[in-house]
């Protein structure tokens, strides 16, 4: 019996001596198994602190992107205003320049039946009426080259804002090392490099050089119209209004691209 029982115990030794080296083997494994996941856990919480700084990042451009685009929208809202009130005002002069142009012709049909103090009183009304389209042509005068100026104005803003885009998308599209590199190979610096890539390429300027053609010839014809024989108001009626239309479809486009921007 004794000798049953220690043989027992011996297998019982045997058996608990190989469960402890599957038990180990065993807890090996699930350490092995915390210590990936420990790293797995590490690696995710640096990933997601990189993700927390580029969202905070992206937050604040969105928010200057926004007062950019609120300003400029209060900018075109007050020059469409501007832009209303000078529609205004060339109807009115368009309506003053007829009634102006009947009064004349009705005053010079009546000088011939007139007596000489009758014709110094149309003389009078006549220099009147003479200052009064002398303070025209010089309002419109005005009111052409602060035309063709704001036009000029919308058109380098739209310049400025598609080099923005554009260099922002290039400075997507390019890495760091990619832009590091094509700078060594060119040997300046990447602060010249992005210089390089936002320079106006040949078609550029020469659309620039067609649109100052284009201005100098239109003032040019304004000029002609101020200096031509009555009537010459719907001409000058339809100049003027070709280049509010300009200026409009410049605003449209200016707002479109400060909405893509934001």
């Amino acid at each position: 019996m004794k000798r049953h029982l220690i043989e027992d115990l011996r297998s019982r030794l045997k058996a608990n001596q190989e469960n402890e080296k599957t038990s180990n083997e065993t807890l090996e494994s699930l350490e092995r198994k915390v210590k990936a996941l420990a790293e797995d856990c590490s690696n995710k919480k640096t990933s997601l602190d990189s993700l927390k700084q580029r969202l905070n990042v992206a937050t604040k451009e969105k928010s200057q992107y926004e007062q950019m685009y609120h300003k400029a929208k209060d900018e075109l809202e007050k020059k469409d205003l501007k832009l209303t009130n000078l529609e205004s005002k060339m109807i009115e002069t368009e309506c003053a320049m007829t009634e102006l142009e009947t009064t004349a012709s009705q005053q010079l049909h009546g000088l011939a039946k007139q007596s000489e103090q009758a014709l110094e009183t149309v003389q009078k009304k006549l220099l009147l009426t003479n200052d009064k389209v002398e303070e025209f042509m010089t309002f419109v005068k005005a009111l052409t080259r602060e035309l063709q100026h704001s036009v000029q104005e919308l058109r380098t803003k739209i310049k400025q804002a598609k080099k923005t885009g554009e260099a922002r998308a290039c400075k997507k599209s390019l890495s760091q090392e990619s832009v590091q590199l094509a700078a060594s190979i060119l040997n300046v610096s990447t602060t010249d490099l992005e210089e390089i890539l936002e320079v106006e390429d040949d078609v550029e300027t020469a659309k620039t050089k067609m649109e100052f053609e284009k201005d100098k010839e239109w003032l040019q014809y304004i000029q002609k119209l101020l200096e031509a024989q009555f009537p010459f108001a719907s001409y000058l009626m339809d100049a003027i209004l070709e280049k509010l239309n300009e200026k409009k479809k410049l605003v449209e486009e200016y707002s479109s691209l400060m909405k893509q921007a934001v």
